[in-house]
C-alpha cells in the first residue's frame, strides 16, 4: 500500500517546481492517484524543512535526471533516509557545461551570437527531439521500476520542466493521460514561483537587462511547442504512441497494465 497524502502544494523554500501530478486525467476516466507521483527542480539546497517535508511523503525513489556538470554547479541531492536515489543523466536541453557557463557569464554579444534570431528555441527544441528518440533506454528503465516497485517516486532535473518534464510526459502517455491535460501540467513550470532562478555574473544593471532576460527566456520557458515537439516526433518515428510504448521503450502490454493500476485510481 502506498501513503495517501492530501494534494496540497507546498511552499519549499529550496525546492523549485515542486508538485504531485495526482489527480490528472485519463482517455478512459480515470485519474492519477494522489501521494504516487511528484515532480520538481533538484534537491541540492532543500532546507531541512524542505526535506522534513520530503520524508514525510513516504518515496520509494528519487530520480535525478541532472548530469555531471549539473551536480558540480548545484550539488548533491539532499540524502533522505529511506529513499533509493537513481542518478540517470539525460541530455541536457541547453547542451553542456560550457554552454552554461555562457549563459551564466557571457556577456551581451555572445548572449545575442548564440541565443538570438530564434537559436536559443531551436536548440530547445532539437533537445527535446533528441531526447524522445535516443534516450529511450533510460525512458524505459524509469517505466519498468515504477511499475515493479519504485512508487512513490519523486522525478526531478535541475529546473524541473524539460528533463523531468519530458519524463513525467511519458509516464503520463503510459498512463492513457489525456494529452492536454500532460500539456497542461508542463505549462505549470512557468508560474513565477516554480521558474528556476537564473544567476548571471556582473552586476544587476548589466546582467539582468530586459534584453538579457528575453535572450535567455527560450531556455528557462515550458513552451507548448517544446512539448508537442516530442509527441511529433513520437508519431513521427513509431506511428503512435502505443508503438513507441511497446517497440520504443519495451513496455509489454501486461507491464503497462501494472504501471496503471500502481498510479492510477
Amino acid at each position: 500500500m502506498t501513503q495517501q497524502i492530501p494534494s496540497t502544494e507546498p511552499e519549499l523554500a529550496g525546492v523549485r517546481n515542486f508538485r504531485d501530478v495526482g489527480g490528472l486525467p485519463t482517455v478512459d476516466g480515470r485519474r492519477v492517484r494522489h501521494g504516487v507521483l511528484f515532480r520538481s527542480g533538484h534537491l541540492a539546497h532543500a532546507t531541512d524543512e524542505d526535506a522534513a517535508f520530503l520524508s514525510s511523503l513516504g518515496l520509494h525513489t528519487i530520480f535525478d535526471f541532472r548530469n555531471a556538470a549539473d551536480h558540480k554547479l548545484e550539488g548533491p541531492d539532499v540524502e533522505l533516509p529511506g529513499v533509493r536515489n537513481v542518478n540517470m543523466p539525460l541530455s541536457d536541453p541547453a547542451d553542456g557545461a560550457e554552454f552554461w557557463r555562457m549563459v551564466r557569464d557571457g556577456d551581451i554579444e555572445q548572449l545575442r551570437r548564440t541565443l538570438g534570431d530564434g537559436k536559443a528555441v531551436g536548440r530547445m527544441i532539437a533537445s527535446y527531439r533528441k531526447i524522445i528518440t535516443q534516450r529511450t533506454a533510460e525512458h524505459s528503465r524509469v517505466l519498468h521500476a515504477l511499475a515493479e516497485d519504485s512508487v512513490p517516486a519523486l522525478m526531478h532535473c535541475a529546473a524541473g520542466k524539460d528533463r523531468a518534464g519530458l519524463s513525467i510526459a511519458v509516464t503520463l502517455l503510459a498512463l492513457g493521460v489525456r494529452q492536454e491535460a500532460i500539456l497542461a501540467d508542463y505549462l505549470e513550470s512557468n508560474a513565477k514561483h516554480r521558474r528556476y532562478k537564473v544567476r548571471r555574473g556582473g552586476s544587476p544593471e548589466t546582467a539582468y537587462t530586459p534584453e538579457v532576460m528575453e535572450l535567455l527566456s527560450p531556455l528557462f520557458d515550458a513552451r507548448e511547442e517544446y512539448l508537442m515537439t516530442a509527441m511529433e516526433t513520437i508519431e513521427e518515428t513509431w506511428g503512435d504512441v502505443d508503438t513507441y510504448l511497446e517497440r520504443g521503450l519495451g513496455l509489454a502490454p501486461e507491464t503497462r497494465e501494472r504501471l496503471r493500476e500502481r498510479l492510477l485510481d
